[in-house]
């Protein structure tokens, strides 16, 4: 647990220090829009917030400030239908958790709400943590891929370039998390430092999956 609890540790922290809320997020979306319409932009987080707000709130509120989607970990595909409804009116993607221990009855649940895509977890354990075995990852895919239409990111234990070139070999999408919370956290002293540290690492990891054949993911 000591890798889930330190990033969430860095976030929370960093939250809670500048009195963040959901509404100052969707803020943040809407100045980035006036820079940038084309690049999805995808939240992640819990349930709470969003009920706080109301479903069709937060639905008018995210759509009006640019969002194109949302994961609620703590969400299930069976207490979602009235959320699923809402956000699909206002053109939002709720998007879904699918791991290694995901059978296939729960793999065709969430493909009967997801939409978007389909984040698969692929290291069993919490955040950071794990070894990733790109074999078991790439026979997961062709399960998920058989039961489920939309694309499939793969995000846990991703921490490097070349990991994120295997990886794009065999996804749709690759999602790493920890390793850019690690570089904030190592320069929380330093902040003016941040966004040309994440800038270098986000640099590499696209020329790693540039790099790579694609041809069994989206080009």
């Amino acid at each position: 647990m000591k890798a889930f609890w330190k990033d969430k540790h860095v976030l929370v922290f960093i939250a809670l220090a500048h009195h963040t809320r959901l509404r100052d997020v969707l803020d943040l979306v809407r100045q980035f829009r006036t820079q940038d319409e084309a690049t999805p932009v995808i939240l992640m987080g819990y349930l709470n917030p969003v009920e706080s707000m109301g479903y069709a709130g937060f639905a008018e509120a995210a759509s009006a400030a640019g969002v194109d989607g949302i994961l609620l970990v703590d969400a299930p595909p069976e207490e979602s239908g009235d959320l699923v409804t809402i956000l699909r009116q206002a053109g939002i993607d709720l998007v879904y958790l699918l791991a290694p221990t995901s059978d296939e009855d729960r793999i065709r649940k969430i493909g009967a709400v997801a939409s978007g895509f389909v984040y698969y977890v692929a290291v069993k354990g919490v955040t950071g943590a794990g070894h990733l075995d790109l074999e078991d990852v790439n026979a997961k895919l062709t399960e998920i891929r058989r039961l489920i239409q939309l694309p499939v990111g793969v995000g846990f234990g991703i921490k490097d370039a070349e990991t994120a070139g295997r990886v794009a070999g065999m996804a749709d999408a690759v999602i790493v998390g920890s390793a850019i919370v690690g570089l904030i956290e190592a320069l929380t002293m330093k902040p003016e430092h941040i966004p040309a540290a994440i800038g270098d690492f986000l640099a590499g990891l696209r020329a790693a999956i540039d790099a790579t054949d694609r041809s069994r993911g989206l080009k």
